[in-house]
């Protein structure tokens, strides 16, 4: 198997590794693609893998008791999961999932530890995105108490297309409806919202996203302050 070529890596946090460190866990790091609804861990489950996505969106969830699974944020090419991996644990709280298929690599946790040890920047990329991420998750918290349900959606797709290429987004309405933890009817008044005020076209199976500067408008505060932490800390999305 050939190692993976720092040049044209697309996942943010390798990247930016020095050259040094990328080689010494460059044979640690195993491609796989990742379709639509593959299971990167499940909820308070250990932790087999940690993945590096290059391509695609993962969701992370938080699972109640009864079953009721919310998105509490989502991850792409500019991070990694599960993010307590990063900090040495073992298990994860949240199940996290494909939300947009795509391809990316893994590397065992073992391995993971391994190069957490002995690579500095690495370990320092990892804990920086744990922040970003938990910085995230506040926002959803935020946005969940104090938003309608169309300023709710404006920013997960504000979220989603900043970490695809293009302006199409395969999801569906049932999709979207598990992810904001609300009916599917308020999903579909909230798009007829969005299509309304021309910021996207809503298809089956597929969101065109159409004037994304109003849409952020739109958005107001609840998008853009974890996208402002993760460029401080990090860079680009």
């Amino acid at each position: 198997m050939a190692l993976p070529d720092q040049s044209t890596m697309q996942n943010r946090l390798l990247a930016r590794l020095p050259d040094q460190e990328f080689r010494s866990i460059a044979s640690m790091l195993e491609p796989i693609d990742l379709r639509q609804g593959f299971v990167v861990v499940e909820a308070n489950k250990p932790i087999d893998h940690v993945y590096f996505l290059c391509s695609g969106i993962g969701s992370v969830i938080t699972v109640s008791s009864g079953r009721h699974q919310p998105e509490a944020g989502m991850f792409g090419r500019e991070g990694f999961s599960p993010t307590s991996a990063g900090v040495g644990g073992t298990i994860s709280v949240h199940e996290v999932l494909m939300q947009v298929a795509g391809w990316g690599y893994r590397m065992s946790l073992d391995a993971n530890l391994t190069a957490l040890s002995r690579n500095p920047t690495f370990a320092n990329l990892l804990a920086r995105f744990i922040q970003t991420f938990a910085s995230q998750i506040s926002y959803t918290a935020l946005s969940n108490v104090n938003c309608q349900i169309d300023t709710r959606l404006a920013r997960w797709l504000l979220m989603s297309h900043d970490r695809v290429d293009g302006d199409e987004i395969a999801l569906t309405h049932d999709f979207i409806s598990l992810m904001l933890g609300v009916r599917r009817p308020s999903v579909t008044t909230a798009l007829h919202v969005l299509e309304g005020r021309k910021f996207i076209l809503s298809e089956r199976g597929r969101i065109t996203i159409r004037d994304r500067r109003g849409m952020e408008e739109f958005a107001g505060d609840a998008y853009g302050k974890p996208e402002e932490e993760y460029r401080r800390l990090i860079g680009d999305i």
